[in-house]
Protein backbone atom coordinates (compact mmCIF):
# COMPACT_ATOMS: atom_id res chain seq x y z
CA UNK A 1 0.00 0.00 0.00
CA UNK A 2 1.02 3.34 -1.25
CA UNK A 3 -0.30 6.73 0.21
CA UNK A 4 -2.43 8.78 -2.59
CA UNK A 5 -0.56 12.19 -2.71
CA UNK A 6 -3.06 15.20 -2.00
CA UNK A 7 -1.50 17.59 -4.34
CA UNK A 8 -2.33 21.33 -3.42
CA UNK A 9 -2.09 22.66 -6.56
CA UNK A 10 -5.60 22.07 -7.99
CA UNK A 11 -7.19 23.74 -4.99
CA UNK A 12 -4.99 26.67 -5.08
CA UNK A 13 -5.86 26.99 -8.28
CA UNK A 14 -9.93 26.65 -7.89
CA UNK A 15 -8.78 29.46 -5.29
CA UNK A 16 -6.83 32.01 -6.99
CA UNK A 17 -9.59 31.72 -9.37
CA UNK A 18 -12.11 32.35 -6.98
CA UNK A 19 -10.18 35.94 -5.75
CA UNK A 20 -9.11 37.13 -9.29
CA UNK A 21 -13.12 37.09 -9.65
CA UNK A 22 -13.68 38.80 -6.69
CA UNK A 23 -11.22 41.42 -7.39
CA UNK A 24 -12.56 42.04 -10.69
CA UNK A 25 -16.35 42.52 -9.54
CA UNK A 26 -14.59 44.57 -7.11
CA UNK A 27 -12.80 46.65 -10.10
CA UNK A 28 -15.43 47.24 -11.46
CA UNK A 29 -17.19 49.15 -8.72
CA UNK A 30 -14.35 51.04 -8.33
CA UNK A 31 -12.71 49.26 -5.62
CA UNK A 32 -8.90 47.54 -6.12
CA UNK A 33 -8.08 45.68 -3.34
CA UNK A 34 -4.93 46.48 -2.10
CA UNK A 35 -2.38 43.87 0.06
CA UNK A 36 0.32 45.18 2.09
CA UNK A 37 3.30 43.24 2.78
CA UNK A 38 5.89 44.36 5.43
CA UNK A 39 9.33 43.18 5.58
CA UNK A 40 12.05 43.84 7.46
CA UNK A 41 14.59 41.18 7.40
CA UNK A 42 17.66 39.94 4.57
CA UNK A 43 16.80 36.34 4.64
CA UNK A 44 16.76 35.37 0.75
CA UNK A 45 14.11 32.63 1.23
CA UNK A 46 11.51 34.98 2.93
CA UNK A 47 11.90 37.76 -0.08
CA UNK A 48 11.60 34.70 -2.59
CA UNK A 49 8.59 33.99 -0.52
CA UNK A 50 7.49 37.88 -0.94
CA UNK A 51 7.89 37.54 -4.63
CA UNK A 52 5.70 34.64 -5.08
CA UNK A 53 3.18 36.50 -3.32
CA UNK A 54 3.01 39.45 -5.60
CA UNK A 55 3.36 37.88 -8.36
CA UNK A 56 0.30 35.58 -7.46
CA UNK A 57 -1.74 38.81 -6.78
CA UNK A 58 -0.74 40.69 -9.84
CA UNK A 59 -1.85 37.35 -11.75
CA UNK A 60 -5.49 37.76 -9.42
CA UNK A 61 -5.79 41.18 -10.29
CA UNK A 62 -4.85 42.33 -6.42
CA UNK A 63 -2.40 44.97 -5.97
CA UNK A 64 0.56 43.89 -3.78
CA UNK A 65 2.43 46.72 -2.30
CA UNK A 66 5.95 45.54 -0.41
CA UNK A 67 7.16 47.72 2.19
CA UNK A 68 10.39 46.89 2.67
CA UNK A 69 11.93 48.78 5.76
CA UNK A 70 15.29 47.61 6.18
CA UNK A 71 17.07 44.28 8.42
CA UNK A 72 17.74 46.89 11.12
CA UNK A 73 14.31 48.43 11.84
CA UNK A 74 13.46 49.05 15.30
CA UNK A 75 10.15 47.80 17.37
CA UNK A 76 8.89 51.55 16.77
CA UNK A 77 9.03 51.97 13.17
CA UNK A 78 7.17 48.95 12.36
CA UNK A 79 4.65 49.52 14.71
CA UNK A 80 4.47 53.01 13.14
CA UNK A 81 4.04 51.35 9.64
CA UNK A 82 1.58 49.59 10.49
CA UNK A 83 -0.40 51.59 12.13
CA UNK A 84 -0.43 54.26 9.36
CA UNK A 85 -1.06 50.99 7.08
CA UNK A 86 -4.29 50.42 9.66
CA UNK A 87 -5.35 53.95 8.93
CA UNK A 88 -5.06 53.67 5.15
CA UNK A 89 -8.35 53.51 3.37
CA UNK A 90 -6.69 51.96 0.24
CA UNK A 91 -5.32 49.31 2.05
CA UNK A 92 -6.96 46.20 2.93
CA UNK A 93 -5.20 43.67 3.64
CA UNK A 94 -1.69 43.69 5.78
CA UNK A 95 1.24 41.06 6.57
CA UNK A 96 3.95 41.08 8.62
CA UNK A 97 6.25 38.68 7.51
CA UNK A 98 8.25 36.96 9.32
CA UNK A 99 11.51 36.78 10.63
CA UNK A 100 12.04 39.71 12.25
CA UNK A 101 14.79 41.39 13.22
CA UNK A 102 16.71 40.13 16.85
CA UNK A 103 14.91 42.03 19.61
CA UNK A 104 11.48 42.86 17.57
CA UNK A 105 8.44 41.23 19.38
CA UNK A 106 6.48 39.75 16.90
CA UNK A 107 3.34 39.47 19.11
CA UNK A 108 3.81 42.88 20.54
CA UNK A 109 3.27 44.23 16.36
CA UNK A 110 0.56 42.41 15.51
CA UNK A 111 -1.37 44.21 17.65
CA UNK A 112 -0.99 46.69 15.33
CA UNK A 113 -2.73 45.95 13.09
CA UNK A 114 -6.48 46.72 12.53
CA UNK A 115 -8.91 43.14 12.57
CA UNK A 116 -10.56 43.68 9.26
CA UNK A 117 -7.07 44.10 7.58
CA UNK A 118 -5.25 41.05 9.23
CA UNK A 119 -5.95 38.86 6.35
CA UNK A 120 -3.42 36.06 7.99
CA UNK A 121 -4.99 35.93 11.88
CA UNK A 122 -2.08 37.59 13.45
CA UNK A 123 -3.75 40.31 15.97
CA UNK A 124 -4.79 38.21 19.16
CA UNK A 125 -8.26 39.42 18.66
CA UNK A 126 -8.88 37.76 15.48
CA UNK A 127 -7.86 34.51 17.28
CA UNK A 128 -10.19 35.24 20.12
CA UNK A 129 -13.06 36.27 17.92
CA UNK A 130 -12.07 32.73 15.92
CA UNK A 131 -12.60 31.15 19.51
CA UNK A 132 -15.74 31.86 20.45
CA UNK A 133 -17.24 31.46 17.03
CA UNK A 134 -17.37 35.17 15.42
CA UNK A 135 -16.30 36.61 12.06
CA UNK A 136 -12.51 37.02 11.72
CA UNK A 137 -9.76 35.70 9.35
CA UNK A 138 -8.21 32.41 10.22
CA UNK A 139 -4.41 32.72 9.70
CA UNK A 140 -4.08 31.20 6.15
CA UNK A 141 -2.43 27.95 6.85
CA UNK A 142 -4.50 27.09 9.75
CA UNK A 143 -7.75 27.34 6.96
CA UNK A 144 -5.58 25.83 4.19
CA UNK A 145 -5.48 22.48 5.72
CA UNK A 146 -9.16 22.91 6.40
CA UNK A 147 -9.80 23.68 2.82
CA UNK A 148 -7.75 20.73 1.53
CA UNK A 149 -9.44 17.96 3.97
CA UNK A 150 -12.71 19.87 2.44
CA UNK A 151 -11.78 19.69 -0.76
CA UNK A 152 -10.49 16.14 -1.03
CA UNK A 153 -14.34 15.08 0.98
CA UNK A 154 -12.20 13.68 3.83
CA UNK A 155 -14.73 13.96 6.79
CA UNK A 156 -13.97 14.94 10.01
CA UNK A 157 -16.96 15.37 12.05
CA UNK A 158 -17.02 13.10 14.85
CA UNK A 159 -13.54 11.83 13.75
CA UNK A 160 -10.23 11.59 15.55
CA UNK A 161 -7.77 14.48 14.99
CA UNK A 162 -4.33 14.56 16.28
CA UNK A 163 -2.96 18.45 15.28
CA UNK A 164 1.53 18.34 16.33
CA UNK A 165 1.94 21.62 17.25
CA UNK A 166 0.32 24.90 19.15
CA UNK A 167 1.37 27.71 17.35
CA UNK A 168 -0.46 30.34 17.52
CA UNK A 169 0.17 30.86 13.81
CA UNK A 170 -1.59 27.21 12.84
CA UNK A 171 -1.86 24.53 15.80
CA UNK A 172 -4.08 26.69 18.31
CA UNK A 173 -6.01 28.23 15.41
CA UNK A 174 -6.52 25.11 13.36
CA UNK A 175 -7.82 23.53 16.58
CA UNK A 176 -10.30 25.93 16.95
CA UNK A 177 -11.66 25.51 13.17
CA UNK A 178 -11.22 21.52 13.84
CA UNK A 179 -14.11 22.00 16.25
CA UNK A 180 -15.99 24.40 14.89
CA UNK A 181 -16.18 21.12 12.31
CA UNK A 182 -17.50 18.84 15.05
CA UNK A 183 -13.74 17.30 14.83
CA UNK A 184 -12.57 15.08 18.18
CA UNK A 185 -9.24 16.94 18.82
CA UNK A 186 -6.17 16.34 20.36
CA UNK A 187 -2.83 19.20 20.31
CA UNK A 188 0.31 17.81 20.87
CA UNK A 189 3.54 19.18 21.72
CA UNK A 190 7.08 18.85 22.75
CA UNK A 191 5.79 18.21 26.76
CA UNK A 192 2.91 15.32 25.00
CA UNK A 193 5.72 12.32 25.27
CA UNK A 194 5.66 9.69 22.81
CA UNK A 195 3.94 11.14 19.68
CA UNK A 196 2.92 7.81 18.20
CA UNK A 197 0.90 7.34 20.98
CA UNK A 198 -1.46 9.96 19.99
CA UNK A 199 -1.39 9.75 16.26
CA UNK A 200 -1.21 5.96 15.55
CA UNK A 201 -5.02 5.98 16.50
CA UNK A 202 -5.81 8.80 14.54
CA UNK A 203 -7.96 9.02 11.43
CA UNK A 204 -6.32 12.36 10.60
CA UNK A 205 -2.97 13.93 12.02
CA UNK A 206 -1.62 17.27 10.96
CA UNK A 207 2.11 18.01 11.65
CA UNK A 208 3.25 21.63 12.28
CA UNK A 209 5.98 21.35 14.48
CA UNK A 210 8.95 22.67 12.27
CA UNK A 211 10.80 19.79 12.76
CA UNK A 212 12.05 17.56 10.08
CA UNK A 213 11.19 13.79 10.00
CA UNK A 214 9.40 14.36 13.17
CA UNK A 215 6.54 12.29 11.89
CA UNK A 216 7.67 8.59 10.85
CA UNK A 217 6.08 5.39 9.52
CA UNK A 218 5.84 3.66 13.00
CA UNK A 219 3.75 6.79 14.16
CA UNK A 220 0.64 6.23 11.71
CA UNK A 221 -1.51 3.16 10.59
CA UNK A 222 -2.88 2.24 7.62
CA UNK A 223 -5.94 4.40 7.67
CA UNK A 224 -4.66 8.02 8.43
CA UNK A 225 -4.72 11.05 6.66
CA UNK A 226 -1.61 13.15 7.14
CA UNK A 227 -1.22 16.54 6.39
CA UNK A 228 2.29 17.97 6.25
CA UNK A 229 2.19 21.59 7.23
CA UNK A 230 6.28 21.94 7.68
CA UNK A 231 8.30 23.86 5.35
CA UNK A 232 11.88 23.14 6.63
CA UNK A 233 14.61 24.36 4.06
CA UNK A 234 17.63 21.82 3.95
CA UNK A 235 21.47 22.46 3.38
CA UNK A 236 21.23 22.72 -0.45
CA UNK A 237 17.59 24.95 -0.46
CA UNK A 238 15.35 22.80 -1.10
CA UNK A 239 12.52 21.76 1.38
CA UNK A 240 11.01 19.09 2.91
CA UNK A 241 8.44 19.01 5.83
CA UNK A 242 7.82 17.60 9.24
CA UNK A 243 7.05 14.22 7.90
CA UNK A 244 9.71 11.63 7.03
CA UNK A 245 7.77 11.16 3.68
CA UNK A 246 10.09 7.87 2.88
CA UNK A 247 8.60 5.85 5.80
CA UNK A 248 5.43 7.47 6.40
CA UNK A 249 4.27 7.07 2.46
CA UNK A 250 4.30 2.83 2.20
CA UNK A 251 1.72 2.91 5.40
CA UNK A 252 -0.80 5.70 5.46
CA UNK A 253 -3.61 6.03 3.47
CA UNK A 254 -2.80 9.34 2.03
CA UNK A 255 -0.42 12.34 2.40
CA UNK A 256 0.27 16.12 1.34
CA UNK A 257 3.59 16.25 -0.11
CA UNK A 258 6.16 19.52 0.58
CA UNK A 259 6.19 21.59 -1.90
CA UNK A 260 2.80 21.35 -3.25
CA UNK A 261 0.52 20.58 -0.99
CA UNK A 262 -0.80 23.26 2.22
CA UNK A 263 1.81 25.81 1.14
CA UNK A 264 0.07 26.84 -2.28
CA UNK A 265 -3.10 26.85 -0.73
CA UNK A 266 -1.69 29.50 1.86
CA UNK A 267 -0.66 31.92 -0.95
CA UNK A 268 -4.36 31.29 -2.80
CA UNK A 269 -6.37 32.19 0.47
CA UNK A 270 -4.29 35.17 1.43
CA UNK A 271 -5.16 36.69 -2.01
CA UNK A 272 -8.69 35.69 -1.25
CA UNK A 273 -8.67 36.88 2.03
CA UNK A 274 -7.63 40.06 0.77
CA UNK A 275 -10.66 40.57 -1.82
CA UNK A 276 -13.08 39.41 0.70
CA UNK A 277 -11.64 42.32 3.32
CA UNK A 278 -11.77 44.62 0.24
CA UNK A 279 -15.18 43.88 -0.28
CA UNK A 280 -16.38 43.91 3.54
CA UNK A 281 -14.66 47.39 3.90
CA UNK A 282 -16.17 48.66 0.61
CA UNK A 283 -19.68 47.78 2.19
CA UNK A 284 -18.96 49.39 5.49
CA UNK A 285 -17.62 52.80 3.35
CA UNK A 286 -20.94 52.97 1.59
CA UNK A 287 -23.40 52.04 4.18
CA UNK A 288 -25.41 54.81 5.04
CA UNK A 289 -25.44 56.67 8.56
CA UNK A 290 -28.81 56.40 10.41
CA UNK A 291 -29.61 59.50 12.17
CA UNK A 292 -32.65 60.18 14.68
Amino acid sequence: MTASLLSGKPLAKLIQQQAQTEAKVLAEEGTCPTLAVVVATEDSSTHWYVRSIERAAEAAGINCRIIDVGHDATEQVLIAVLKDLSAELSVNGIILQTPLPPGVRTQELVKYIAPEKDIDGANPLSLGLLAVGERAFAPATARAVVEILDHFEIPVAGRNVVVVGRSTVVGKPLSLLLLQKDATTTVCHSKSGALGTYTKTADVVVVAAGRTGLLTGADVSEHSVVIDVGTNVLSDGSLTGDVDEASVRPVAAALTPVPGGVGSVTTALLLLHTAEAAREQSRATSAPVLTR
